[in-house]
């Protein structure tokens, strides 16, 4: 069996997967905590701060530089923060090596890629024509786009819908526990990258194999091809 047969459809992960956009999103979440009065955060903790949606990015930038954010007032604050964020220009640096010319002979051979963020959906869409991605997906979906983001399988399994195929048919790639946890929900295999914003050993995580560069991306579906034979 054709690997495309085996799995027509590839999700993907965004921020610590596909790009290190650590820098962009700390200018944005340093902007809002500066217009507060707040110090700014490292570029260690905004990794640490990254992976669960903007709300919680903006939580955590909050605690980490003094008193909480008050919950009546989280609302206005991300709002500024996807504003100040959305003003960041996109760095096409940002991409981690090989990924570009990843995406592209994966979608060249037949597979079908999504994106399955928790970026709010906007911001993703309008990154993409920036780095060089626009074209390559054919469903985007943010962490805004339905009422559950991941570790739900919700935002995967929309974007199967979209795509038009099954979950057993399928792998998600990600860097965290909210993509191994939604793959899992889902049912589909999963690989995750080393590289990218874990907040643990990236080999805790649970994946079903775990890659160091983006270029081993096509012999980890031949493994897992080969593992989870189709009805496995």
């Amino acid at each position: 069996m054709r690997l495309t047969d085996r799995f027509p459809a590839i999700l993907f992960d965004f921020d610590g997967t596909l790009i290190d956009s650590a820098p962009e999103i700390g200018a944005g979440l340093n902007g809002l905590l500066a217009e507060r009065g707040r110090p700014p955060v490292t570029d260690a903790q905004i990794r640490q701060f990254i992976g669960d949606g903007a709300a919680r990015l903006v939580e955590r930038g909050f605690a980490a530089t003094g008193e909480p954010l008050p919950a009546d007032e989280l609302p206005a604050a991300v709002a500024r923060y996807l504003e100040i964020y959305a003003d960041v220009p996109a760095d096409p640096s940002c991409i981690y090596p090989g990924v570009i010319e990843g995406l592209r002979a994966l979608a060249d051979a037949g597979h079908r890629l999504a994106l399955c963020t928790n970026k709010p959906e906007g911001i993703s869409r309008a990154l993409l024509p920036s780095l060089g991605m626009d074209g390559l997906f054919g469903a985007v979906i943010g962490g805004d786009t339905l009422p559950r983001r991941k570790p739900h399988a919700d935002p995967l399994l929309h974007a199967l819908s979209v795509l038009g195929l099954p979950a057993d048919r399928a792998v998600m790639v990600g860097d965290n526990a909210n993509d191994v946890g939604a793959a899992r929900a889902a049912g589909m295999p999963v690989v995750a990258v080393s590289y990218g914003y874990p907040r643990m050993d990236p080999a805790d995580l649970g994946a079903d194999t775990l890659i160091d560069r983006f270029a081993d991306l096509p012999e980890a579906l031949q493994l897992l091809a080969a593992r989870f034979p189709v009805g496995s």
